[in-house]
C-alpha cells in the first residue's frame, strides 16, 4: 500500500533545502532583528489578516480600510529588509505553485476530454 504522505514529508524536507527556501529564511531573519521592519511588517500583516477575514465573512471593507491598508502596502514595501523578504518570497512560491501544478496533473487528466 502507498503511503503518500511519506513522500510529502520527503518533499517538505526537501523543499527546506532549497535556495528559495534559504532565501526567505535569513530574509526573515533580517527583518526580525531590525525593530522598526519587524513593527512595519505586523502592522502590514495585521491589517492583511482582519481584511482577509472581513471578506470572509462577507462583511463590507470601508473605503478608509481599503486607503490604510494601501498606505501601509506601501510603507512596508518601501522598507529594503521588508521588499527583499516578499521577493524571496514570491521566488519560493513559484516552486510551490509548479509543485501544486505537478500534484494536481493527474486530476485534470482524468477530467480530459468529458
Amino acid at each position: 500500500m502507498i503511503n503518500i504522505y511519506d513522500d510529502i514529508n520527503k518533499l517538505e524536507a526537501t523543499l527546506r533545502q532549497t535556495n528559495e527556501f534559504s532565501h526567505v529564511k535569513a530574509a526573515v531573519e533580517s527583518v526580525k532583528v531590525d525593530e522598526e521592519a519587524l513593527a512595519l511588517f505586523q502592522s502590514f500583516r495585521k491589517i492583511q489578516l482582519s481584511l482577509q477575514e472581513k471578506q470572509m465573512k462577507g462583511e463590507e471593507i470601508s473605503g478608509e480600510e481599503i486607503e490604510y491598508a494601501q498606505k501601509t502596502a506601501q510603507l512596508a514595501q518601501g522598507n529594503e529588509k521588508i521588499s527583499q523578504m516578499l521577493q524571496a518570497e514570491m521566488a519560493l512560491s513559484q516552486i510551490i505553485e509548479e509543485v501544486n501544478r505537478v500534484l494536481i496533473k493527474p486530476v485534470q487528466e482524468l477530467y480530459e476530454g468529458i
